[in-house]
């Protein structure tokens, strides 16, 4: 049996772009200095990274769609963060901006990295950004570089 899968290494002169949300900065900040981190680790070369900000999480499609209807960039990390509150706003929020980011991976036919965060506490966000359970971001960007070299190796 043939085993196709993508390696970890940026393939040089692939553009990607991190699309990240500026509400709950505190979160995105962290979630996009660890994708940066982890393209930085695999090979990239700063000259083709990007980071695009949107408002929030809600206009993390619309920022998706965009850039890669652009046609400047192989693949998007898309980062965010919704907290629950004691108001449904956060359930119409991510379940939307889930929603769209993935109507958009399969549009594109582009790599496309749901790093949105999705917690029910500030404390919750915060372990995923960095401290106890990783970087979510950091996850994120390894899963375009790997969705890019399997691309190329179905494609091959």
């Amino acid at each position: 049996m043939k085993v196709i899968e993508g390696k970890l290494q940026v393939q040089n002169g692939k553009r990607i772009a991190i699309i990240g949300a500026r509400f709950n900065h505190l979160i995105t900040d962290r979630l996009v200095e660890g994708a940066r981190d982890a393209y930085l680790r695999h090979g990239g070369n700063e000259e083709d990274l990007d980071l695009v900000l949107v408002p929030g999480a809600f206009e993390l499609p619309m920022g998706v769609e965009r850039v890669l209807a652009s046609g400047k960039y192989d693949a998007v990390c898309a980062l965010g963060a919704v907290i629950r509150g004691s108001t449904p706003h956060f359930d119409y929020v991510s379940a939307e901006a889930t929603k769209g980011i993935a109507t958009v991976a399969l549009k594109t036919a582009k790599p496309v990295a749901f790093g949105l965060l999705t917690t029910d506490t500030i404390e919750q966000a915060i372990e995923r950004a960095g401290t106890k359970a990783g970087n979510k971001g950091f996850d994120a960007m390894m899963t375009v570089i790997e969705m890019l070299n399997l691309y190329r190796e179905i494609e091959a």
